[in-house]
């Protein structure tokens, strides 16, 4: 089973040329049809105005086995929150 890297369109929305991705705590589930994932990524690049991001997203994903072959059939991708503020904490570690 492929694991797709986390958030494709937000990435493509968000970076501007390569990025990398470093995955941690990968889990999977599955039966025959039907399985989820769930993992921290750990992403890096160049915004569209030229700023370097670092970022960590958890990302879940669920698969649907169909004719043989597993798809992608939802994806939910998050950032850690920092408890103090309430707000977004991009710059989180695992």
């Amino acid at each position: 089973m492929e694991q797709l890297n986390a958030g494709v369109t937000v990435r493509a929305m968000l970076f501007d040329g390569p990025i990398t991705v470093e995955r941690s705590d990968l889990d999977i589930v599955a039966d025959r049809n039907l399985a989820y994932s769930h993992c921290i990524d750990q992403v890096a690049g160049t915004d569209k105005h030229g700023k370097k991001l670092d970022m960590t997203l958890r990302v879940t994903d669920v698969y649907k086995k169909i004719r043989g072959r597993w798809f992608v059939i939802h994806e939910h991708v998050s950032v850690p929150v920092d408890l103090d503020t309430g707000k977004p904490d991009l710059a989180s570690k695992p």
